[in-house]
């Protein structure tokens, strides 16, 4: 089983009077991980929000029903926690009134277990973000060197992990977990009414992926207003499928303002969309997924280090462009991620220029596993 790297601070956080929030998309470990850390307490209450008699008990609950319910465990650990309602009051009341009780919730969206706890718990959660298996933690477990040989793996087949253990099962894994279990939660949402919508703008995503993203073209292709194409990608978002980068700007007058990319946080997810797993060596769209790639696991680490840096992509009205800037404290960093380091970055000079500070990498599968590794 590969170590994940909230195990230990999830484990801390057990010791002192605060709920414990895990949000993550389905299928990326977060009943296993809870397992891993409470797996061998006799005193745990399992609940899954995905049960119906589960969601009932919650309904109307007060604190004595609450008491009764949970017994003499010492933990409750409540899967899926954003299916039921109110459960910001219901984990409130757990905290408050159950001092010996830790409660730990987990949600597969954040759009509804963030609003409902971010009021009722303020000042009495911690709130973590898990991912598909990053590139740290499967150094941890395979090696550095068995990992970067297994780089072309992971860009076509990602990290989920079910697809990182399973190996030769990859694509069926990646098509079922990009068909019901992703659109699960996202389709109870009220603001969701087409899936066919949904579908085009996936796949439309997923074809522009390294590319600025405009509203407005994205609603002609996909038969959708610009402000429902909007609407969608946010809760995208908060469901984990995808993030935004936008655009950094600030000496420059020719530089591209309030622009944004998206990203998926799993290329193996991007690439069920697309229905394409054919090997790295072979794509043309090599070069986007690699950046996807260098792009998601970067953020995951700053995500896990609870690091502050600011991450942005830059480019001017002449397509002059650089993949990734960070600022933290000031100082500027820019990364150039290319497969191939024959590949000439369009930007650099420029980017210099505008910014004499800042330094410019060059990121390749020969270097890329400091950026990957340490902040």
């Amino acid at each position: 089983m590969i170590k994940r790297t909230l195990e230990s601070s999830i484990r801390n956080g057990l010791n002192d009077k605060k709920a414990i929030i895990v949000l993550g998309a389905r299928q990326v470990g977060k009943t296993t991980l809870l397992e891993m850390v409470l797996g061998e307490e006799e005193s745990v209450l399992w609940l899954s929000g995905d049960e119906p008699d589960v969601r009932s008990i919650f309904e109307g609950a007060t604190s004595t029903r609450l008491k009764a319910i949970i017994g003499a465990k010492r933990h409750v650990v409540i899967d899926e926690a954003q299916r039921i309602k109110n459960i910001g009051i219901n984990l409130k009341l757990i905290t408050d009134n159950l001092k010996d009780v830790r409660v730990v919730a987990t949600g597969s969206s954040s759009f509804e277990l963030a609003s409902g706890i971010r009021e009722s718990l303020a000042g009495r959660k911690r709130e973590y973000m898990l991912f598909p298996l990053s590139f740290s933690e499967l150094v941890a477990e395979h090696g550095l060197l068995d990992e970067k040989r297994l780089l072309p793996h992971r860009l076509v087949f990602g990290s989920y992990p079910e697809v990182a253990v399973g190996r030769g099962r990859e694509k069926e894994v990646l098509k079922e977990l990009a068909g019901s279990i992703l659109y699960k939660d996202i389709l109870l949402l009220d603001g969701i009414r087409s899936r066919d919508g949904l579908d085009r703008l996936l796949l439309a995503l997923a074809y522009q992926i390294g590319s600025q993203v405009s509203y407005n073209e994205l609603a002609q292709t996909c038969g959708l207003s610009p402000k429902t194409i909007e609407r969608y990608i946010d809760v995208l978002e908060k469901a984990f499928i995808v993030f935004r980068l936008g655009s950094f700007s600030r000496n420059l007058r020719n530089e591209i303002r309030k622009s944004r990319k998206v990203y998926f946080w799993d290329t193996g997810i991007r690439n069920a969309i697309i229905r394409d797993f054919s090997p790295a060596e072979t794509r043309q769209d090599i070069g986007r997924l690699w950046e996807n790639y260098l792009i998601a696991e970067r953020l995951k680490l700053l995500e896990y280090q609870g690091a502050t840096k600011r991450a942005w992509f830059w480019r001017t009205q002449q397509q002059q462009e650089i993949d990734y800037v960070e600022e933290d404290g000031g100082h500027i960093n820019a990364y150039e991620m290319k497969w191939s380091l024959k590949a000439k970055a369009k930007g650099k000079r420029t980017f210099s220029s505008a910014y004499p500070t800042s330094v410019i990498t060059a990121l390749s599968p020969e270097n890329y596993e400091e950026f990957l590794s340490y902040l």
